[in-house]
């Protein structure tokens, strides 16, 4: 995630772009800066990278005459045609592309690497091309998924490897890589802090230094007075946040039904028609998406019936066809109107499948219970408000788990703790054994001990007061909408230049790595979560950079740069 925490200056460079823009010129230079006819060869993964920011429409525009996996059988040879691959620099698809040079199916090869290249990679393939068909080999650092301007991904699936004695060194790669890659793509070498308490954090932090200092001549980007910084935290200290259910329209869409890649299966949706059995989610292409991925369940409903509205009227408007003109006019607008019907049935579709979820599995009753568990400090109302919605046949067993997964966080060291009677309950209700097992799993990696900071903001006398403060002054608008990450403490503090080093503190043995600047706060910053970030912690950060922008504009702001 990538906030900017000073209003004294705006955003620039290519982090401003945001990610999509970012690995949509990537894969734009891939495809242009080699002309004629070519195919596109890509792997698993770039596969996934490069439809989040580019459809198959507008690749073809750019004379590709075919795309191709890196895995396809061997087929017919086209030496008319020329080979560009945008593939990820692995032994495995090295290897494929060694094998493809000793039969040469193309005329000419293009290789472009999403990451830095080893030198081993590079005389591999130079042995390989026994033809010399290779006419380039290029890295362009586009290794990551773009999910919204202030959020990418690394598609991986668990970080449970980083963690213990079990150490998963493919996982660490792909994590050390993806992080690289996001600073080459941002032009950005930043300094660099990590959470004391998580090891993973720190092997993160100080093997992307190592990497900064060895590759020096990748990261001679412009010396800054205040440098940008890489923060990598650890998932374990706040989670909370990905067990609440969420009521945006983004959170609620992926929670819910699932995005993969910003596609919706809907499939097993009922009654839903053959052409939405599949939606695309994309904020670049889908202009009302992007005015209202953020918006809560009520308010986009009433936007969801404006757009059906102006459809409505328009489609009334075009009933009318009387004269020559008016044909033109028709045909003219035609390719809006259709773009226009889709948009409408997408999301009307997308509205009635949530709110048949909502109340098939009474989530407005389990959601006030997560915030209440989350937000409040009162065990005894939590434990009658969790036994009843556990006997409640509605409830499904997973929203049940979750459920008591949050009370053994809140309540982990009370006394009176409810949590070995919820463990029976949920038993009861067919939650089977390794399921259960997950909660003693989270309480030691993620519990009071695993954590350094304050959580559920109750550890301190001013914690609780400045907590009790905020709400009595801002109210709660949305009793389903009043949890706020612990990201947020992380970037007021941040904001603040009050972060505490002796829980973050910065890699330091590296001459490469800019020095921090502790007389002012950082004006632009790339979060790491190992273990993922939510879209919860992702609109968090969309309305942080828009404070920070605002406050810039109405010159709210000390002396300092820091916000007041």
């Amino acid at each position: 995630v990538l906030p900017s925490t000073s209003p004294s200056a705006s955003r620039v460079g290519a982090m401003d772009k945001g990610t999509a823009k970012v690995v949509r010129e990537y894969v734009t230079r891939v495809v242009t800066s080699v002309q004629g006819m070519k195919t596109l060869v890509l792997d698993h993964e770039t596969t996934a990278i490069v439809s989040m920011v580019m459809t198959q429409s507008q690749i073809l525009q750019h004379e590709v005459f075919l795309i191709d996996t890196l895995h396809a059988p061997h087929a017919d040879r086209m030496p008319h045609l020329k080979a560009v691959y945008y593939v990820r620099p692995t032994a495995e698809n090295v290897k494929r592309i060694c094998d493809a040079l000793h039969d040469p199916r193309y005329g000419e090869y293009h290789i472009f690497l999403t990451n830095i290249a080893s030198e081993k990679a590079i005389n591999a393939l130079a042995e390989a091309d026994h033809h010399e068909v290779i006419q380039q080999v290029q890295e362009m650092y586009g290794d990551y998924l773009a999910i919204n301007p202030e959020l990418f991904s690394l598609g991986v699936p668990t970080v449970a490897g980083l963690r213990g004695s079990n150490h998963d060194q493919a996982v660490f790669d792909r994590v050390v890589q993806g992080v690289l890659a996001a600073l080459l793509s941002f032009k950005t070498k930043p300094a660099i802090r990590y959470q004391a308490n998580s090891s993973a954090c720190e092997k993160v932090a100080q093997k992307v230094a190592g990497t900064i200092e060895h590759e020096g001549e990748l990261f001679a980007f412009r010396a800054r007075d205040v440098p940008p910084l890489l923060l990598v935290v650890d998932r374990r200290e706040d989670a909370v946040s990905p067990l609440l259910n969420q009521w945006t329209y983004q959170s609620m869409v992926h929670e819910l039904m699932g995005i993969n890649n910003s596609r919706v299966d809907m499939s097993g949706s009922p009654g839903v028609k053959p052409e939405l059995k599949e939606v695309v989610l994309s904020v670049d292409s889908d202009p009302f998406y992007a005015q209202n991925m953020f918006l809560n369940f009520g308010d986009l409903g009433a936007n969801v019936k404006a757009l059906v509205d102006e459809y409505q009227a328009k489609t009334h408007s075009q009933r009318k066809i009387d004269s020559i003109a008016d044909m033109q006019a028709f045909v003219e607008n035609y390719p809006e109107f259709r773009k226009m019907s889709g948009t409408v049935s997408k999301h009307v579709a997308l509205m009635s499948e949530l709110s048949r979820i909502v109340d098939a599995r009474a989530l407005m009753e389990v959601s006030q219970v997560e915030q209440e568990l989350a937000c409040t400090e009162d065990h005894s109302s939590a434990v009658q408000e969790v036994e009843s919605l556990l006997a409640n046949r509605a409830v499904t067993p997973d929203d049940k788990l979750r459920l008591v997964l949050l009370y053994a966080l809140r309540y982990e060291q009370s006394e009176t703790s409810a949590l070995h009677r919820f463990v029976d309950a949920l038993g009861a209700c067919g939650v089977p054994a390794e399921r259960l097992r997950l909660i003693p799993a989270l309480l030691e990696q993620c519990g009071a001990r695993a954590r350094s900071g304050d959580l559920f903001l109750n550890k301190s006398f001013f914690a609780v007061a400045k907590k009790q403060l905020q709400r009595g002054i801002k109210g709660v608008q949305n009793v389903y909408t009043q949890h706020q990450p612990y990201l947020a403490q992380t970037l007021e503090a941040l904001a603040k230049n009050k972060l505490p080093e002796a829980h973050y503190p910065y890699v330091s043995a590296f001459p490469q790595l800019p020095a921090p600047n502790r007389g002012r706060p950082p004006q632009e910053v790339i979060v790491f979560v190992v273990g993922g970030a939510t879209y919860e912690e992702a609109m968090l950060v969309h309305h942080f950079n828009e404070q920070q922008k605002q406050l810039a504009a109405g010159g709210a702001a000390a002396p300092t740069g820091t916000p007041s």
